[in-house]
C-alpha cells in the first residue's frame, strides 16, 4: 500500500487511518512459508506538531514447526511499529528516523522488514517443551524415554567406584 503523504506533511493535526490485508505467502523463514493467512494491518499516520508518526499494529499467524519436538504449531503473532517520517535528515547515520523523499511511503516494505525483524528468536509449541530424546527421537513431551544417560567420559571412573 503507497500513503501519499503530502497531506500530512503539509497540514498539522491531520490523520490518516488504514486497514488492509498484506499478502506475505511467498515469503520464507529457515526454509519453510509461515504465512499461510494474511497479515492484517492497521494503524494510522498523523501530523502533532509537525511531526509525522506512524502508528502500526500487524497481526498475523506462523503456520511452522516447535523448535525442540518439531510438532506442527500454530503461532499468533501481533507486532506494534512505530516510526517517524521525515522529509530530510541531517544525520545519515540516524536510523530511529525514517525518510520520505517524494512523500509517498511504501508501507507494505515497512511492515515485512518490521514483522521479520520483531520474529521471536525460537518458537515452541508449550513454553516448558522438553524436545525430543536426541538418541532415540522419542518425544519427552509424553513421557520419558528408555535410553540410558550418557555418562561424561571425565567421570567414568568414578561411575565404576559407584558400580563396585
Amino acid at each position: 500500500m503507497i500513503l501519499d503523504l503530502e497531506p500530512i506533511f503539509n497540514n498539522e493535526g491531520m490523520v490518516r487511518e488504514f486497514d488492509y490485508e498484506l499478502d506475505l505467502s511467498s515469503q520464507e523463514l529457515s526454509g519453510f512459508k509461515p504465512f499461510v493467512k494474511p497479515v492484517k494491518v492497521s494503524g494510522k499516520v498523523g501530523n502533532k506538531t509537525g511531526i509525522v508518526e506512524l502508528e502500526v499494529i500487524a497481526d498475523y499467524e506462523l503456520d511452522l514447526n516447535c523448535d525442540r519436538c518439531a510438532k506442527e504449531i500454530t503461532v499468533p503473532v501481533k507486532t506494534e511499529i512505530n516510526h517517524t517520517l521525515v522529509t530530510n535528515l541531517n544525520d545519515e547515520t540516524n536510523d530511529e528516523l525514517l525518510l520520505v523523499e517524494d512523500l509517498r511511503f511504501d508501507l507494505d516494505e515497512i511492515v515485512t522488514e518490521d514483522v521479520f525483524l520483531n520474529l521471536p528468536a525460537k518458537f515452541l509449541c508449550k513454553d516448558d517443551c522438553k524436545g525430543v530424546c536426541f538418541r532415540c527421537g522419542k518425544d519427552l513431551n509424553s513421557g520419558s524415554c528408555s535410553c540410558e544417560k550418557e555418562i561424561d567420559p571425565r567421570l567414568a571412573a568414578l561411575k565404576q567406584l559407584l558400580d563396585n
